[in-house]
């Protein structure tokens, strides 16, 4: 029975449909919040792979958030020990900055529903060929990252180029959200501090737009992120679905 500790930033980001997809496979799961115990130092002996979620802050705010720096040397440490690692969003560009990318703010704010091609290598990958020529994809960052040393390209956007990456066999930095569903989505743009950040671009980001983008594209985006994660979790060895798939 595979152990998964996830590293979590505020209350609104899960591992969403990430969640009955692993546990339907017997995995036993482990949240550390720092958004709640700044101070945790979790230790990742007795768990089998790491993953790290997204949030609003910057993989440099190490002075105002210090958690930052822990979860860095966790994952530099979880590296180390080979273990299988998925970094979404904020956990991606954390996942970069300790392959010594460069993190910093995208050409601006991606907000919604964007268009996302996989690579050459993409195609190839053993969790991003399940993607089409060019899929809709649900975004929510400002920040980006470069390609690491080594890093393999896996997905490209006209805005944000640099989407997705893998480092090895087993470490995923995946800048976009497949873990979303659409009450997920409706509680991220009902969110007050999430409204006030809309606000505050000058009408580029329409609500409405949004949630009508969200019903065209949850479905395609729910197949997707399935097969996908289902992927992830076979890098942890042979598993065996324990009932029926959670998501049918």
């Amino acid at each position: 029975m595979p152990r998964l500790l996830v590293f979590q930033h505020v209350a609104y980001e899960i591992l969403g449909t990430l969640n009955p997809l692993l546990k339907s496979y017997g995995f036993r799961i482990k949240y550390v919040n720092f958004g709640r115990d700044p101070e945790a130092q979790p230790a990742l002996d007795g768990y089998d792979g790491l993953v790290v979620l997204g949030g609003p802050m910057s993989v440099d705010e190490t002075a105002a958030r210090p958690h930052l720096k822990t979860e860095l040397e966790k994952i530099e440490e979880a590296m180390q020990r080979d273990m299988p690692i998925l970094g979404v969003c904020l956990g991606a560009q954390l996942v970069a900055k300790v392959l010594g990318a460069r993190v910093a703010p995208g050409p601006e704010k991606e907000i919604g529903w964007y268009d996302v091609s996989p690579t050459r290598d993409g195609r190839g990958d053993p969790l991003f060929r399940h993607f089409g020529e060019c899929e809709k994809i649900f975004q929510w960052h400002a920040d980006t990252f470069d390609l690491a040393s080594g890093a393999v390209h896996l997905a490209e956007g006209s805005t944000c180029a640099n989407q997705a990456f893998r480092y090895g066999d087993n470490v995923y930095g995946i800048q976009f959200h497949m873990e979303v569903d659409e009450p997920m989505i409706g509680r991220w743009l009902d969110n007050p501090d999430l409204q006030a950040e809309i606000a505050g671009l000058d009408g580029q980001v329409d609500l409405e737009s949004i949630r009508r983008d969200t019903r065209r594209h949850i479905g395609r985006l729910r197949r997707l992120s399935d097969a996908a994660f289902g992927d992830f979790a076979r890098l942890f060895g042979p598993l065996r679905r324990r009932g029926p798939h959670p998501h049918q």
